[in-house]
């Protein structure tokens, strides 16, 4: 059994136990990580705090950033392999996610070489006539940065890398499923040039790590991906704190009848199942017109039918296991509730393990948890719709609104939709699935409440100091 030990200033953290990570496929032991507790929630804290009194050159962080992402495009393959092993992640996915943190990376470089402040023109006014007037962008303070399973790596890089572009020291807590990832990629950052003390670990449960991080007073900000009951409840927790939230979504996907039936079939099949549709915009309801849903539902069968389940360090594999066997366990009772309801399994739902066929869910009640509800699971549900009003108001009606989809060849009923629907993201003739890392990122009504990404997250993380010269 390998042992990771995590940086922490000059030593590393030493607790009396340690907790397995585990392979979601085969179950095999993959490392061992520190349990850690609130004893070393404080001593992290403490010399995070010691690191923002001390500072880094804006110069310094841009240069550890650009030569990290070099590094990390060199070694593609070592940390796509580790994602594949601690998160289930099919290793061809996990090679996307690792190519994709890179540019995360350079993009949080770009952000520390132009941050600055801005001109005020005070003598726009009378009573500013004879005074200078600017902005400094300055770092916030320490950071705590809690990050989810299903994207170890790269959403690990959207929290830490805009905040060491901004200045901020951070106290990361992994997803105790998957801290390896996380681990690996700090001690790129340490290779890189950043000093040792500017980023410290802590692993073990959201309940306790996580739950003393979020009520330590150290930390000024909290950024947060995950689950929406979870991501609310720390931001009643932390009410003097900056709380950012990104949280779930149920990903609709409006498809108007003149449109490519086909080339959306085959983006579903990806968007739609993709590392077990273990993604906070994984594409989730598919609501079609009438006139196309028969021949939309062939495809889409089609399409699902030719999807690889297996190992997901065989290159072959397209779709793997769920993290946990429980989870895999209520996906299939999602599944089981719809078509008990009414809904047509048209195909999978059957589970082995912790791995569950991806599935086809035509007309589930609108009720169901399997529509309402963040499924987190391989499973597209799809309904019709008569005209676009309505297809609109089906997709407006949840709470988890990150990003919504429409595939239509009209600009009008296109420029309708981005108006009408509440969402983060409206994507026009592309699945909801899409993100690219430098995009403004998030989602509106329980979904979240920030944009991520690193301009906007570099944003979220410096506060303005107005200067005034009069002479």
């Amino acid at each position: 059994m390998e042992q990771t030990v995590l940086p922490l200033g000059e030593d590393v953290i030493v607790a009396d136990a340690s907790d397995d990570v585990l392979n979601p496929f085969d179950g095999s032991v993959v490392a061992s990580v520190p349990s850690c507790n609130s004893g070393h929630v404080d001593e992290a804290c403490a010399i995070a705090a010691g690191a923002l009194e001390r500072g880094l050159p804006q110069a310094d962080r841009a240069q550890i950033l650009e030569r990290a992402a070099s590094l990390l495009r060199k070694r593609v393959a070592e940390f796509a392999s580790t994602v594949a092993l601690e998160a289930g992640k099919p290793i061809r996915t996990a090679n996307s996610e690792a190519l994709r943190c890179a540019d995360t990376l350079a993009f949080s470089a770009a952000e520390a070489r132009h941050l600055a402040g801005e001109m005020v023109p005070l003598e726009a006014s009378t009573s500013g006539a004879g005074r200078i007037g600017f902005t400094l962008a300055e770092p916030i303070g320490v950071i705590a940065a809690i990050t989810p399973f299903n994207f170890p790596l790269n959403l690990v890089a959207h929290k830490i890398a805009p905040a060491i572009a901004a200045g901020c020291p951070v106290v990361l807590k992994p997803a105790e499923l998957t801290p390896l990832s996380a681990i690996r990629l700090v001690g790129l950052l340490l290779e890189a040039g950043l000093p040792r003390d500017w980023i410290t670990v802590v692993t073990g449960p959201g309940q306790t790590v996580g739950q003393a991080l979020v009520e330590h007073a150290v930390p000024a900000m909290i950024t947060f991906t995950g689950s929406t009951s979870v991501g609310w409840s720390i931001s009643a927790a932390a009410p003097r704190k900056k709380v950012l939230l990104e949280l779930g979504s149920t990903a609709p996907l409006i498809v108007e009848p003149e449109t490519d039936l086909a080339l959306i079939a085959s983006k579903v099949a990806v968007a739609g199942y993709s590392h077990a549709g273990q993604s906070c915009i994984s594409t989730q309801r598919v609501i079609v017109h009438r006139a196309a849903m028969d021949t939309f539902v062939e495809l889409l069968d089609r399409e699902v039918a030719a999807l690889v389940v297996g190992d997901p360090l065989d290159s072959a594999t397209d779709v793997g296991p769920l993290i946990t066997e429980s989870a895999a366990g209520r996906v299939e009772s999602w599944i089981d509730e719809a078509q008990a309801a009414g809904g047509s399994v048209l195909r999978g739902g059957a589970r082995t393990s912790g791995v569950v066929s991806p599935a086809v869910v035509v007309d589930p009640p609108l009720d169901s948890r399997l529509w309402r509800e963040e499924v987190f699971g391989p499973v597209v549900a799809v309904v019709a719709y008569g005209d676009f009003s309505e297809a609109l108001d089906l997709a407006n009606d949840t709470d988890l609104a990150l990003q919504a989809g429409v595939w239509t060849t009209d600009v009008d009923k296109a420029l309708t939709a981005v108006r009408a629907l509440d969402f983060g993201g409206v994507l026009i003739n592309e699945v909801p699935t899409f993100r690219a890392d430098q995009q403004p990122y998030g989602g509106t009504k329980s979904a979240g409440n920030t944009r991520e990404g690193p301009a906007y997250t570099v944003r979220e993380m410096t506060k303005e100091k107005f200067v005034m010269f009069s002479g």
